[in-house]
C-alpha cells in the first residue's frame, strides 16, 4: 500500500514504538506523539527486560483474591494496594475479583501464550532486520524455587499449564538448578526452567529501535502532551495537542498508564491501574549470569544486561504517586540475599532506585483493538508486567487493524470495550 493511510500513535513507548514499526513497515505514515523529551525515561527502560512466552498465567489467577487480602496487609508484600478513596480503584478491584477464576485462566492462557511466542519470533526478526543493533539474549528463563512447597506449587500451577499450551517447562531439583548457573551459589529446593524465554537491555534496544523508525520515516512529536479530541459522527478527526490540532485517519491509543485520563474527554470507560514497580541495577555484580531469573517465593527478577545485573520486582497499585517506598526496596534486596548467600546488603549501597508504572487491566489482558463508539481509535494499552513481551505482536495486531487484513489472533478477549 502506499502512504496514503495515516495513523497518529498516542504515546511513545515501547508498545507504541513497536506499533510504529509494524505500521511503517506496511506502508503507513506515522507520527507518534510522546509526552516527554526524546531518550527520556519510559516504563521499559528499568523493567527486567524479559520476553516471556513462560508468563502464560494472568495477574487474575484464581486465589489471587484471598493471597491478594493477605498481601494488602503489609507494603513489603509483592502485590500491594495502597488504600484511598478513589471510585476507580474500587470498580478495578470488583473487576479483579470477578476474573480470578479458572474459567478466565482457561481462556487466557492459550492466547498469552500464542501472542508471547509470537512477539518473541518478531523480536528474533527484527534482531535480523537492525543487523544484531540490541542483544537479544536467547538463554532460557529459571523460575526459582526457595522452598519444596512453592516447586510442587509451581510444578503443578504454572509448569502444567505452560506445557498444556505449548510452552516448554522443566522441573528440575536443586542439583540440576545449580548446573544451568554453576558460576554461582544458590540456595533453592529447585526451579522450573523455561528454554524458550529470552531477554534483552531494554537501554540498548530503545535506541537501536528509534534509529531504525527514523529510518523507516516515522515522524516524533516530543514534549508534546495530549490536550483533548475533536470527533464528528462518532469518528475522530483531531487530537488536540500543545503542539496544536493534529489530524490523521487513524488514531491508536498507546499512553500505557495514562490511556484510562488519554480518553476520558471521549466518555470511554477504560479500567486501568498504575502499577508501581521497581528495579535495582549493581553495576559491578560479583558474578555473573547466562539466564534471566525470577524469584518465584517473593516474585522478584534477576537479569543479566552486559555486565551489570538488575534486580526488580512488586506491584504496587496506588496511583501515580512518585514517592519511593524504601521498605519495598529493602524487600527486593532481602530476596537477592535469601536466595544468593554470597550477596550483602552493601552490594546495593548507593544506588539510586528506579521505577516506572505498568498498566494493569482488571482481568490481566491488554486492550487491543478498535473502540466501538470511536472506530478510528484504536487501543493498543493495558499489557501490565508484559508490555516488552507483547509490544511487537501488539503492533503487528495494530497493523493488521489499520490495513485492514484479517487479525492474526483472534481479539475477542481484548476488545477495548469488554468492560463498558
Amino acid at each position: 500500500m502506499t502512504k496514503s493511510r495515516s495513523v497518529i500513535i498516542c504515546g511513545g513507548g515501547i508498545v507504541g514504538l513497536c506499533t510504529a514499526y509494524s505500521l511503517a513497515r506496511a506502508g503507513c505514515a506515522v507520527t507518534v506523539i510522546e509526552r516527554n523529551a526524546a531518550g527520556a525515561d519510559s516504563c521499559v527502560h528499568g523493567s527486567a527486560g524479559y520476553i516471556s512466552p513462560s508468563h502464560v498465567v494472568p495477574l487474575s489467577a484464581p486465589g489471587m483474591i484471598w493471597q491478594g487480602m493477605k498481601w494488602m496487609l503489609s507494603s513489603r508484600s509483592p502485590f500491594y494496594i495502597k488504600p484511598r478513596l478513589d471510585a476507580d480503584l474500587w470498580r478495578w478491584c470488583w473487576l479483579f475479583a470477578r476474573s480470578c477464576s479458572v474459567a478466565h485462566m482457561r481462556r487466557a492462557a492459550p492466547l498469552l501464550a500464542r501472542m508471547s511466542l509470537g512477539s518473541r519470533q518478531l523480536f528474533v526478526e527484527m534482531g535480523a532486520a537492525m543487523n544484531g543493533a540490541f542483544d537479544l539474549q536467547t538463554e532460557g528463563l529459571i523460575n526459582l524455587c526457595k522452598t519444596a512447597e512453592c516447586l510442587d506449587h509451581e510444578a503443578a500451577g504454572l509448569a502444567k499449564i505452560a506445557r498444556e499450551v505449548g510452552v516448554e517447562a522443566q522441573v528440575l531439583n536443586a542439583p540440576q538448578t545449580a548446573a544451568l548457573e554453576p558460576g554461582i551459589r544458590m540456595e533453592v529446593a529447585g526451579c522450573i526452567y523455561f528454554p524458550i524465554d529470552a531477554h534483552l537491555t531494554p537501554r540498548v534496544f530503545i535506541p537501536a529501535l528509534l534509529e531504525q523508525l527514523s529510518r523507516l520515516g516515522v515522524e516524533f512529536l516530543w514534549n508534546t502532551s495530549i490536550k483533548g479530541w475533536r470527533t464528528d459522527g462518532g469518528r475522530i478527526t483531531a487530537v488536540s495537542t500543545t503542539a496544536g490540532d493534529l489530524r490523521a485517519d487513524d488514531y491508536v491509543l498507546a499512553t500505557g498508564s495514562w490511556a484510562a485520563d488519554t480518553v476520558r474527554g471521549l466518555e470511554l470507560r477504560l479500567p486501568m491501574q498504575p502499577g508501581k514497580g521497581y528495579s535495582l541495577t549493581i553495576e559491578q555484580p560479583r558474578f555473573q549470569l547466562k539466564k534471566s531469573i525470577i524469584l518465584a517465593d517473593r516474585r522478584a527478577a534477576v537479569t543479566p544486561m552486559g555486565s551489570k545485573l538488575r534486580f526488580g520486582g512488586t506491584m504496587e497499585l496506588g496511583g501515580h504517586d512518585g514517592r519511593v517506598r524504601p521498605e519495598r526496596i529493602q524487600q527486593i534486596i532481602d530476596s537477592a540475599q535469601w536466595y544468593f548467600p554470597d550477596f550483602r546488603a552493601d552490594d546495593f549501597a548507593g544506588i539510586e532506585p528506579w521505577f516506572g508504572y505498568r498498566p494493569v487491566s482488571p482481568d490481566g489482558l491488554p486492550y487491543v483493538g478498535r473502540f466501538r463508539k470511536h472506530p478510528n481509535l484504536i487501543a493498543a494499552c493495558g499489557h501490565a508486567m508484559l508490555g516488552l513481551t507483547l509490544a511487537p505482536i501488539t503492533g503487528q495486531l495494530v497493523g493488521e487493524i489499520v490495513t485492514g487484513e484479517t487479525p492474526s489472533i483472534d481479539l475477542a478477549l481484548l476488545a477495548p470495550d469488554r468492560f463498558a
